[in-house]
């Protein structure tokens, strides 16, 4: 076989991260893992471009398969493709080398702070929460790390017992490790993952901070870590 021949055989991965090259559709994509649907103009907002720069760019990221778009009246919403285009961003942006001249605004500062405690990573959560959560579920033998990551016949049970049962009807697998981008260590995520985020909101244990994808642990939430997982403080550090 010819080199060239070779060359243009298998996945076209230049495609797929040239997609990614420009700092205006990374910037739309971190922000799509609060696994919402935004508008354009939201997404212009956010990124502080014009709203035809915004839609030239959207385009560009639905063909190439990593957004999925759907419209309602005169309004077009966009949103990640799926889970694992989720989890692709995430550890892309665990590995991305920090910025060197970070905004030093208190604002910016503060959200930084509290995308790094705690936030969402498309449909479960992530950050120091999130890693603490996985953690905490194995050092209790909820999840089993020898083989690959399992979750356990205690986790099924310790799932039951909070109300949470996984659909057998879903290709989704049911636990899968996704790398945190401020933690370095990795979170839980897969259909317990998305599943806990839920009974999490639900329950009134997190709330969004504003529009951010960065979540609170209300006090209803800091006594349930407590009581299920022995996670103590707002470090979330285990109970000894």
């Amino acid at each position: 076989m010819r080199n060239h021949d070779a060359h243009l055989e298998g996945p076209d991965l230049a495609a797929l991260a040239g997609l990614l090259a420009d700092g205006t559709r990374a910037s739309f994509c971190l922000a799509l893992l609060d696994g919402r649907a935004w508008t354009a103009t939201e997404l212009a907002r956010h990124a502080g471009v014009a709203a035809s720069t915004a839609t030239e760019h959207l385009n560009l990221l639905v063909d190439g398969g990593l957004l999925a778009q759907e419209r309602q009246g005169r309004h077009r919403y966009v949103r990640l493709a799926d889970p694992e285009t989720a989890q692709l961003i995430e550890t892309l942006a665990s590995m991305a080398p920090r910025r060197v001249n970070p905004p030093r605004s208190l604002p910016a500062v503060n959200r930084s702070r509290a995308l790094a405690r705690a936030r969402t990573c498309y449909d479960h959560l992530a950050g120091a929460l999130g890693v603490a959560i996985t953690e905490a579920m194995t050092d209790r033998g909820l999840l089993d790390w020898e083989q690959g990551l399992t979750l356990t016949g205690d986790g099924t049970d310790w799932l039951a017992e909070l109300g949470i049962v996984l659909s057998a009807a879903t290709r989704r697998p049911p636990v899968r490790s996704c790398l945190d981008w401020t933690e370095r260590r990795p979170h839980l995520a897969g259909a317990v993952g998305a599943s806990l985020c839920r009974h999490a909101f639900d329950s009134g244990w997190i709330t969004r901070i504003g529009t951010s994808r960065a979540v609170a642990l209300t006090e209803t939430g800091r006594r349930a870590l407590r009581v299920h997982l022995g996670l103590s403080g707002e470090t979330h550090t285990p109970i000894r």
